[in-house]
């Protein structure tokens, strides 16, 4: 299947947390997306490897993803090497996305920057003739993205440009809290971390709410990218309030 849109996580929920809107924004005109957890997340506090799959594909089923994949890297201790990045080589073949949407170039978690930039690497790679990947034994054809964006996650980055997500903002977060042993339920028993606060999904609104106020809409994600962004027309710009 090809995708339009194909996003990469460090570990399950990173996606909802950040470009959910946006994969329900191109999902809303027809697009076909996808998702893409690096890890199982089995190094986090709460809940275990079986409730993260289980909650992940409540998750996909919310933002209707076309396919969600795991590629089963150490979570805290996967690199950013050949032997990982042909992995992603193999799946940005496989579903060969116009776009790719990836981790913050820099976190609070350290698996969030190398997954940036091992996501980035891969898909230069994937349009190399000569590095070679199979998908059930057969040779794949060379391909990479148009464009590959960054989300933004905890720790503040002046975003490159803004994407509109108020018509879908409820159901961003639902998928979010389809992680029901990662973020605040009090019908969970489990330890306290930094993301199951009530606080922290406050500050998540507030943060999709500051960034609405920058072009004049209820909510907005940040994106940053390392290429220029050309637009068609003036028809594509979302008129502020003055």
């Amino acid at each position: 299947m090809k995708l339009d849109v194909l996003a990469f996580g460090a570990h399950p929920d990173d996606i909802e947390l950040s470009c959910s809107g946006l994969l329900l924004v191109e999902k809303s005109q027809g697009k076909k997306i996808g998702a893409v957890d690096l890890t199982e997340g089995e190094l986090g506090s709460r809940g275990d490897v079986a409730t993260r799959y289980k909650e992940a594909e409540d998750a996909s089923i919310i933002l209707g993803l076309d396919v969600r994949e795991n590629l089963k890297l150490q979570d805290g201790f996967f690199k950013n090497d050949q032997e990982n990045q042909l992995k992603v080589i193999a799946l940005i073949r496989k579903y060969r996305p116009e776009i790719v949407l990836c981790n913050a170039t820099s976190d609070r978690h350290p698996d969030h920057g190398k997954a940036a930039q091992l996501v980035s690497d891969a898909c230069f790679l994937a349009g190399l003739i000569k590095v070679e990947t199979k998908d059930n034994n057969t040779v794949q054809e060379p391909w990479r993205p148009k464009y590959v964006f960054h989300y933004t996650q905890d720790r503040y980055i002046e975003p490159d440009f803004l994407i509109d997500i108020s018509d879908v903002f409820e159901k961003k977060l639902a998928s979010i809290k389809a992680y029901k042993t990662q973020f605040h339920n009090p019908g969970f028993q489990g330890p306290e971390t930094y993301i199951s606060t009530p606080e922290f999904l406050e500050q998540l609104i507030s943060g999709n709410k500051i960034n609405g106020k920058k072009i004049g809409v209820a909510f907005a994600e940040g994106y940053t990218s390392t290429k220029k962004i050309g637009l068609r027309s003036l028809d594509a710009l979302i008129q502020k309030n003055t």
